[in-house]
C-alpha cells in the first residue's frame, strides 16, 4: 500500500501544477494489463475524448494489450482523436508513474501524432 500512496502524491502534486497552467489535461493510468488515456478540459470536469486497450477496435488489432506496442497505439488514436475535436496543445499527467516504458510509449506516439505538450 505504500507504493501506491506514494504514486498517489506525485500524482496530486503534479496535477496542482497542472491546475495552475490552465490548459486540457492527457491523464495516463495503467495496469499490469492495460493502458488508458483520456483528454480531460481545463477545470477537469468533462472527458474531452478517451482511448484504452479495453476498447474492442483497438484490442482486436493488438496481439498483447499490456505491452509497449499496445500503448503506442492508444497513443497515436487519442493523438487522432484530439485533434479531430479540436485540441491540439495539453498538459501530460501522467498519474505518478515514472516517465518510461508504455507511459513514454504513449507520450511519444501522441506527440509524432500531433499532440503539443
Amino acid at each position: 500500500m505504500k507504493n501506491k500512496n506514494s504514486r498517489l502524491k506525485r500524482a496530486l502534486k503534479l496535477r496542482c501544477r497542472i491546475k495552475k497552467q490552465g490548459v486540457n489535461r492527457l491523464s495516463v493510468h495503467k495496469t499490469s494489463q492495460h493502458i488508458y488515456a483520456q483528454i480531460l478540459s481545463k477545470d477537469g470536469s468533462t472527458t474531452l475524448v478517451s482511448a484504452s486497450t479495453t476498447q474492442v477496435d483497438i484490442k482486436s488489432t493488438l496481439k498483447g494489450t499490456g505491452n509497449v506496442i499496445a500503448a503506442v497505439e492508444v497513443g497515436k488514436i487519442i493523438a487522432q482523436k484530439a485533434v479531430a475535436v479540436g485540441v491540439t496543445e495539453v498538459a501530460f499527467d501522467r498519474s505518478g508513474f515514472k516517465y518510461h516504458g508504455r507511459v513514454k510509449a504513449l507520450a511519444d506516439a501522441a506527440r509524432e501524432a500531433g499532440l503539443k505538450f
